[in-house]
């Protein structure tokens, strides 16, 4: 048995794992495994930006009401007053770690997005945000003397005994288990599980791993029927789908039917930028009647290529210049609103437990999340569950009496056991929602859950977390934020206070 022993355990490489470890760092030992290279998460490919009041129109009060608002009565007010309040000095810290937002000559330059009140997007080279903060997280991490970066390590297992979480059990192509304990705690900040739909934004490496192990371990998970559809994925077939930024429509860009008709003033009295699942649900309406919809940006002109670069270029490789031509676009899977249930210290209901980033759930988003407040939650809530860690005594590590299977790597059936699993996903538990299409999907993953071993890892994580939202969102009936059910088409007051914890 290969063991090793740390003082603190994360597990992810985004923005969340990344601010957590640098922050733990000055407090002990820290091991930061994640599965890929070092790069690949939803952070590092995050474009319009992250959000915090630090304009001379702005104020955090005003960015709470916008956080409330999005979320749909869902939100809690504690997690969101921890948010915004500290995002202020949470921009200050990362430009201190080197990040290099853009200016507006001795002013931050500041974005809109949709349902913001007023401009509070931070941005880095016009839509690289996410690579520009983790990159330079990455750079602080690597210089790190207490931080040891473990990459291409797959997570297998939480580690409990007792009654608590001891550490990990990681597997990988050239060696068989190795178990990582940890003397405070352990951090998950593995991300959410938009691979789950046939349409995403997320990085292949999202697949829900720290939905699953929190379920077998025994944790609490919350509120996972909460998906949120961006509007705006590039309508062209690739896994994981280009995102067109929210930012663009921000910048006076909007949408279009097949039939040049603006449409979104039918939708909503805010158009283009009214909330998320707004806009993606009145695009799959477009759709469903058998039009095609599209981005116009003419109105930015000969500006797009300077202020939206990264974007530009995805679209030229496609043909389209959109300075010109109208941008096809289509909703795809791009953030969960749920997950692992924490306090606001990242705490789990598993001792020794922490979560942080998009995989947990502080309740910060509510039903829907406000954009740009997901690089913003994960960056303030990791500096949280730091302080709170940092202070814990040690625990006796035990020995760890877990047995893992052996990884399997059949990569071919692999592929098909996952594309079943987005089908079924996108089919029965998409952007429109109903009781008997719910039941339907839910026989089909028990089914396929028969078929699968256990040494296929990710098809397993995709599985349970697949089933959780499944089942969350055959339980709420009603329609609320990224919700929606066609058989209970309204929110009902008495759910708003409602939260399906697993």
């Amino acid at each position: 048995m290969t063991r090793k022993v740390t003082d603190f355990i994360v597990v992810g490489s985004g923005i969340a794992g990344l601010m957590t470890a640098l922050s733990l760092g000055g407090s002990g030992q820290v091991i930061l495994l994640t599965k890929a290279r070092e790069e690949e998460s939803n952070s590092y490919r995050a474009q319009g930006g992250i959000a915090a009041a630090i304009g001379e129109d702005d104020s955090p009060e005003l960015h709470r009401q916008d956080t409330l608002r999005t979320g749909a009565e869902l939100c809690d007010p504690g997690s969101v007053d921890v948010l915004v309040e500290m995002a202020p000095q949470t921009i200050q810290l990362l430009t201190k770690w080197g990040t290099r937002f853009d200016r507006d000559g001795d002013r931050w330059a500041l974005g809109r997005e949709g349902s913001h009140s007023v401009s509070r997007i931070l941005h880095i080279a016009g839509d690289a945000t996410g690579a520009g903060i983790t990159s330079s997280l990455l750079e602080q991490v690597r210089n790190h003397s207490n931080i040891r970066f473990i990459t291409h390590t797959m997570v297998a297992d939480l580690i409990v005994s007792e009654g608590a979480c001891r550490g990990v059990v990681t597997v990988d192509e050239d060696r068989g288990p190795v178990y990582y304990m940890a003397r405070k705690g352990v951090v998950l900040a593995t991300g959410g599980c938009g691979q789950v739909y046939r349409y995403t934004t997320n990085d292949l490496v999202s697949t829900g791993d720290g939905f699953a192990m929190a379920r077998r371990a025994g944790a609490a998970l919350m509120d996972m029927e909460f998906i949120q559809f961006h509007p705006t994925a590039l309508a062209v077939e690739q896994n994981p789908m280009f995102l067109v930024s929210e930012a663009v429509r921000g910048e006076g860009a909007f949408l279009v039917n097949d039939q040049g008709e603006a449409f979104m003033e039918r939708y909503h009295e805010w158009k283009d930028l009214a909330p998320r699942d707004v806009v993606s649900r009145a695009i799959f309406s477009e759709m469903q009647a058998g039009r095609k919809v599209f981005l116009d940006a003419g109105q930015i002109g000969s500006r797009f290529a300077e202020r939206f670069p990264k974007i530009y270029r995805e679209c030229r490789k496609y043909g389209i210049d959109p300075a010109r031509s109208l941008i096809p676009v289509t909703p795809a899977a791009h953030f969960v609103m749920g997950g692992i249930r924490t306090d606001v210290y990242g705490r789990t209901t598993l001792p020794r437990l922490f979560a942080c980033g998009e995989v947990a759930c502080t309740g910060v988003h509510g039903a829907n999340r406000l954009a740009s407040n997901s690089l913003l939650e994960g960056a303030v809530f990791a500096q949280r569950v730091a302080a709170e860690l940092s202070s814990y005594t040690d625990q006796s590590i035990g020995v760890p009496g877990v047995l893992v299977p052996a990884l399997c790597k059949d990569k071919q059936t692999e592929d098909s056991w996952k594309q079943q699993i987005k089908e079924i996903m996108w089919n029965h538990a998409g952007i429109v929602r109903s009781a008997q299409g719910l039941k339907e999907g839910i026989l089909k993953l028990r089914k396929l859950r028969e078929q699968i071993p256990a040494g296929f890892f990710e098809c397993n994580n995709m599985l349970t977390s697949a089933q959780m939202i499944m089942e969350a969102a055959l339980w709420r009936q009603e329609s609320r934020g990224g919700h929606y059910r066609y058989d209970y088409p309204e929110p009902i007051p008495e759910w708003s206070q409602k939260h399906n914890v697993i």
